[in-house]
């Protein structure tokens, strides 16, 4: 395998010990490769910039500037990095507000190395990680009654963006929500799988999203 084919990594956390073991599960990978870490978000910026990574491990809760507002910048730059939080979990509404920032994934910082791994190998590929288990846990984040995102209420702006879609957009938007993969909504609605796919690009258009995860989160939101 060449330099060319490794997965360029940009590790960012704030406690050296978990970047030392991170370190370790990636470059221990022979497709893998970690090119710079970074223990702060403004480090984090300055780093991805130097080396254009193909994914940034981001942890979530960090001082100054945190990993929401991070990935929410290294998002809109024009050739973005892959970005897949780091939690302990005890912080679901920025977990959530990462998401929305356009994080791919997250992943708990207890995860087996292997995991870790392959977590890093889907969202470079552009394809979200969602665990059963975790993704509940953030569902219920999000439509619980005493979360941040219910206490914002954007209930009437997230049926507003879907009023714009076919009643088979909103169908594959739905299933999409419930954590259907393209084979499960082509047996739900009854369609190809080409035509799901064809559905799902609609719905990155029209409702001006860059993953699955925000549009299940959408989703959520006006059935709130």
């Amino acid at each position: 395998m060449t330099a060319q084919d490794m997965v360029r990594v940009v590790i960012v956390d704030d406690d050296q010990l978990v970047r030392m073991a991170l370190r370790l599960v990636i470059d221990g990978e022979p497709d893998l490769t970690v090119v710079a870490e970074a223990a702060d978000g403004d480090t984090a910026i300055q780093v991805v910039d130097e080396e254009r990574p193909d994914v940034v491990l981001m942890d979530v809760r960090m001082p100054g500037r945190d990993g929401v507002d991070t990935t929410r910048y290294l998002r809109s730059l024009p050739a973005a990095p892959a970005v897949l939080m780091l939690t302990t979990f005890d912080s679901d509404d920025l977990v959530l507000a990462a998401l929305r920032a356009g994080a791919l994934g997250f992943v708990l910082k207890d995860t087996p190395p292997a995991r870790i791994a392959d977590a890093v190998r889907t969202v470079a590929t552009g394809h979200p990680v969602l665990s059963p288990t975790v993704t509940a846990r953030v569902i219920a984040a999000a439509t619980g009654p005493d979360s941040a995102a219910a206490r914002s209420a954007p209930r009437d702006a997230a049926r507003k963006r879907l009023a714009a879609l076919s009643e088979r957009e909103i169908d594959t938007a739905r299933a999409i929500a419930d954590g259907l993969g393209n084979p499960e909504i082509a047996a739900r609605l009854r369609i190809t799988v080409a035509t799901v796919k064809a559905h799902t690009s609609n719905l990155f258009t029209k409702l001006g999203v860059e993953n699955r995860v925000q549009i299940a989160l959408l989703v959520r939101d006006a059935e709130r």
